[in-house]
Order: structure tokens, then C-alpha cells, then sequence
């Protein structure tokens, strides 16, 4: 008898027949003697109907109530799924991430887990219940319910395969695995979309060293499985192409040019739980006070708040205006000993010319380099990378 946890994305819980399906796989296992955690996301398009719904009563709700919001997506499935394990005579119970022992930090929107005790959850299995967990939400020691931000149901599964010693976590998505790019935007990959995971759920892998496997919810064909690579085949370099969508680029402009600025625009920055990920500074040497254009980007849902932070700095930092951009993409390609292997940049530098696309940011890193382009040529910037480096 295995214990397995099962994630299941929100195109996997669509609707009421994908539900069913769902119930249906979970029962082939059950009936194997396998003991069950069904970890679910909002069912598609939910999440984001909730986001719309709270800002057009106020552009950037209280983050606090967003959270409470948020979570009953991910309440509606888990209540849903096992209302359909009924239906085929099967013991199920489901949980919110609190009731399921999920303890995270206080940061609204996008809390950190800092311990889970599954008792509750063990103690369900061991009565012969399926346990279907809410993914995504946890709550704070004082009791409040808080979210683990996009993508977080990945992360959910993957914490509590390692709190529960899992034998088996598998990631359900709609596609049969992991591609070295999306096979909507480079369709010779794949006939159907693919969902790439919450990049924070691969490092907790990682760390507590859960093998897990992807594969789809809509057939049966093996996925893939990802654990540790071996320190070898060195001249593997690129392992696959992303297009991040959900980036917004701010710039400041005329900011004054002294130590210390750069420190405190980001420091409030952090302290507002706003993520920066690409920064840039440009110096500008003219007559007057020496001033610098600083530039970075943050996700998408963090754009106002972001904006609202700088602007709370106007008086002591100074600077020209803020220009706030949303029609960016964060072209990436990631892999292995990129620093060892001569070209790599120059090579993808060249493939973007080709397509005439303009470079607006770049990072790069041992594993990765990333950067910013405009938005409508993304996906066609994807297809030239991808040609250049996999083929």
C-alpha cells in the first residue's frame, strides 16, 4: 500500500465532468489499496474572476481580505470533488489548508509555509478516507487565513508529500509533462497547452528531495519525472525556454545620485512584500546634480502597489516621474553550466536581432538568463530562441 499525494490544476477541475474524471482516477488508485491526498486548485478561470470582482470595487483591495476571498476558490473544489467521490462510493473528506495543519508567516498574498502537522490528514487516511486538501491557502498562528501566491497549489502538494513522507507526488496538469518550451506558442512540442510549475514548489523539492512526476489528467500516458540531475553530460547546456506574461517594468527617472537611494527605494519596496526581480541603473553624468535612471520589475498584480510605495518616497528620495510599463515578457533560457560555456548569450542576443526584437533588460546567472522584451513580440521571440538552441 503507497501513500500518494495527487495534484490537480484548475483546467484539470474545469467543470463538473472534469471533476468526475478526476473522482474517477483517484478511484482506480484507491481501489488499488493506495491510500490518497488530493491536493486541488480553483477551478480555471475563478481566481482571476475573484481579482476582477474585488477591484472594480476598489483598485487595490486590502490584501488582508483578498486572501479571504481568494481561498474560497480553492474551498468550492475541494467540496466538489468530494461531493463526485461520493457518488462512486468512496469514503472522502475535504479540508481547507488550515484544518489540514498548514502553518505559513503573515504575509498576505504571498505567505511562506513555516511547518505543517498532517495528524488530521494521517488520522482521516487511516479511517479509509480519501482527503482532498485545499492547495494554495494556509492560515497564521493567530488564526488567519492566509494565500501562497500564484501557482501555489504546486506548492501545497509537493510541502505536504514531504510532511507526509509520501511515496509518490504527482503534478496532473493538461498536458503529458514537461516540454522544453510551451507547445501553444512552439506547437510542434504538443497539440495541447502546458502549465509551467510555481518555480518556489521546484526549490522545495528540491530542498526535501520530493521526486515528483507531471503528467496529464486527460489520458493516461506517462509523465515526467523530475528529481536531482547528476553532475554530468556536460554539453547539455539549455534545458528549455520561458515566456513570462505576467511582469510589469517600472522606472524611475531623474532619480538623485547618492549613496543610500538605491537602498531605501527597495528596502520599502521589500517591506511591502512587493518582489523586485530584474534591476538596471543607468548614470547620467550632466551639468547639475548627477542623476540616474533606475528600472525594475515585479509581477503584474504588484504594479499599483509598487506604484503607491514609490510615491510615498517623493519627498525623501527624489526624482523626475515614474513610467510604469505592462506590456512586457520576461524571455528566459534556462540551464546548466551557462558560465562555463562560451556564446550562450551572444547566441540568443543574435536569434532576437534576427526576429527584430529589442532588448529592454537583461539578467544572467549560472543557470539562466532572462530578458525583457515587449510583449507582442514574445511569443514570436520564444519560437526564434527556441529554433536557435533546441531545434
Amino acid at each position: 500500500m503507497a501513500l500518494i499525494v495527487q495534484k490537480y490544476g484548475g483546467t484539470s477541475v474545469g467543470n463538473t465532468d472534469r471533476i468526475k474524471n478526476v473522482a474517477a482516477r483517484v478511484a482506480k488508485y484507491r481501489a488499488q489499496g493506495d491510500q490518497i491526498v488530493v491536493v486541488v486548485s480553483a477551478m480555471s478561470g475563478v481566481t482571476d474572476n475573484l481579482i476582477k470582482l474585488a477591484k472594480e470595487i476598489m483598485p487595490l483591495p486590502s490584501e488582508r481580505e483578498m486572501d479571504v476571498l481568494l481561498a474560497t476558490g480553492e474551498q468550492t473544489t475541494i467540496a466538489l470533488t468530494a461531493i463526485a467521490l461520493h457518488s462512486l462510493g468512496l469514503q472522502a473528506v475535504s479540508l481547507t489548508g488550515a484544518q489540514a495543519g498548514i502553518l505559513t508567516d503573515g504575509v498576505h498574498t504571498k505567505a511562506k509555509i513555516q511547518n505543517i502537522t498532517p495528524k488530521q490528514v494521517h488520522k482521516l487516511l487511516d479511517e479509509g478516507n480519501v482527503v482532498i486538501v485545499a492547495g494554495f491557502q494556509g492560515e497564521t498562528p493567530e488564526g488567519q487565513i492566509t494565500t501562497l501566491g500564484r501557482g501555489g497549489s504546486d506548492l501545497t502538494a509537493i510541502a505536504l508529500a514531504a510532511a507526509l513522507k509520501a511515496d509518490l507526488c504527482q503534478i496532473y496538469t493538461d498536458v503529458d509533462g514537461v516540454y522544453t518550451a510551451d507547445p501553444r506558442i512552439v506547437p510542434a512540442l504538443a497539440s495541447s497547452g502546458a502549465k509551467v510549475m510555481q518555480s518556489r514548489s521546484v526549490e522545495f523539492a528540491k530542498k526535501f528531495g520530493v521526486v515528483f512526476e507531471v503528467r496529464s489528467s486527460l489520458n493516461d500516458n506517462p509523465g515526467t519525472i523530475v528529481k536531482e540531475e547528476t553532475a554530468n553530460m556536460e554539453d547539455v547546456v539549455i534545458r528549455g525556454v520561458s515566456l513570462d506574461k505576467n511582469q510589469a517594468k517600472v522606472t524611475l527617472v531623474g532619480v538623485h545620485d547618492r549613496p543610500g537611494v538605491a537602498a531605501r527605494i527597495f528596502k520599502a519596496l521589500g517591506d511591502a512584500t512587493v518582489n523586485v526581480d530584474m534591476i538596471v541603473q543607468n548614470v547620467s553624468h550632466g551639468t547639475g546634480t548627477p542623476a540616474t535612471d533606475i528600472s525594475f520589475t515585479v509581477d503584474k498584480p504588484d504594479l499599483l502597489k509598487a506604484r503607491k510605495v514609490i510615491d510615498g518616497l517623493t519627498g525623501e528620495v527624489g526624482f523626475g516621474e515614474i513610467i510604469a510599463k505592462e506590456k512586457i515578457g520576461k524571455l528566459s533560457i534556462v540551464g546548466v553550466g551557462m558560465k562555463s560555456h562560451s556564446g550562450v548569450a551572444a547566441k540568443m542576443f543574435e536569434s532576437l536581432a534576427k526576429e527584430g526584437v529589442n532588448i529592454d533588460m537583461i539578467s544572467t546567472s549560472e543557470i539562466k538568463i532572462s530578458v525583457v522584451i515587449d510583449l507582442d513580440k514574445g511569443e514570436s521571440a520564444m519560437k526564434a530562441v527556441h529554433a536557435a538552441f533546441l531545434g
